[in-house]
């Protein structure tokens, strides 16, 4: 058994702008997937949050029999059978459910990159290095759906990786000689080909289904203050964000439309909705300030494996 208390909180990365290149960096790899912790011996998965995944991925859960006793930090990715790729919002079908269903068009892998233990042995003191070469070892012959992530120390090669293989979004650093920390104490980055990243949705406006937008906000000294508004959504995702936004009141608000990088506006008029849906945006700048996108952000998708409370100030 593991020498703490499951679910641990997870390590995180610092978003950056420029791959880490140089001696003493390892570079992985970030696949399109929800992050997951894994106890063999039990069989139990939880997310980043500290909930409780066992059921819904039971499939997942049921390979780790096949493992030695250990805690893996690591990604739950959606292959799709046709071999087209992966799919992130295929993952949210199994909110709720008891493992895979007959019918779906997916599989469930894990993408293993770190160990937390090994049997009673806690292992995040131990240098990144030596963590990664453990991995490797204990999933050496293991399911097929159960791997490590690649990784290197050639900025070059895991360019490469980005476009050239399914379902990943950008690479992540950390450094060789690191012990496992929680939180943005571990010192691992992350870079996106393209600049990605969440905010919460704080209400609607417009005035027709094909008008439709999302004033979005972002955590702000204890609440939460608007960053942006998007554009128009497209059709399925207004589908998508339907049931899952509950009205905040009777009345319509308003916010500042430089606030929301709309220039040449006095104000944002819109429907308020209670601030617990996470959506991914696409900006033409790093980073979700007021004022800073040349345009407005598209909303990619609903981040339904985060909560506003894991957003960083400021990210």
């Amino acid at each position: 058994m593991p020498p703490f208390v499951l679910p641990l909180p997870l390590a995180r990365a610092r978003a950056v702008t420029a791959v880490p290149e140089g001696r003493g960096w390892s570079l992985e790899p970030k696949w399109d997937g929800w992050r997951c912790q894994l106890h063999t011996a039990t069989r139990r998965v939880w997310s980043r949050r500290g909930t409780d995944l066992s059921r819904a991925f039971s499939d997942v859960a049921d390979a780790a029999a096949e493992l030695p006793d250990a805690v893996l930090d690591g990604e739950l990715v959606a292959v799709l059978d046709d071999g087209s790729g992966v799919a992130f919002d295929r993952l949210q079908s199994r909110a709720g459910r008891r493992g895979p269903r007959r019918d779906a068009d997916f599989t469930v892998h894990a993408a293993f990159f770190d160990v937390l233990a090994v049997g009673a042995t806690d292992w995040r003191p131990r240098p990144y290095a030596e963590r990664r070469a453990e991995l490797l070892r204990l999933l050496d012959a293991g399911p097929a759906t159960l791997r490590p992530v690649p990784a290197t120390e050639d900025a070059g090669q895991a360019l490469a990786w980005v476009g050239a293989l399914a379902g990943v979004e950008g690479l992540v650093g950390k450094r060789t000689l690191a012990p496992y920390a929680a939180g943005l104490a571990s010192g691992w980055v992350k870079w996106r080909e393209r600049h990605t990243t969440e905010a919460v949705v704080l209400g609607v406006t417009g005035t027709t289904p094909t008008t439709q937008a999302l004033v979005l906000g972002r955590p702000r000294l204890g609440g939460m203050r608007a960053v942006g508004v998007s554009l128009p959504l497209a059709g399925p995702l207004r589908q998508a964000l339907a049931p899952l936004l509950r009205v905040a009141g009777e009345e319509m608000r308003e916010v500042p439309a430089a606030a929301c990088g709309l220039p040449g506006t006095d104000t944002v008029r819109f429907w308020p909705v209670e601030a617990e849906v996470v959506v991914e945006i696409e900006a033409d700048q790093p980073g979700v300030e007021p004022g800073r996108h040349g345009r407005r952000p598209l909303v990619r998708r609903v981040r339904g494996d985060l909560s506003p409370d894991l957003l960083d100030e400021g990210e």
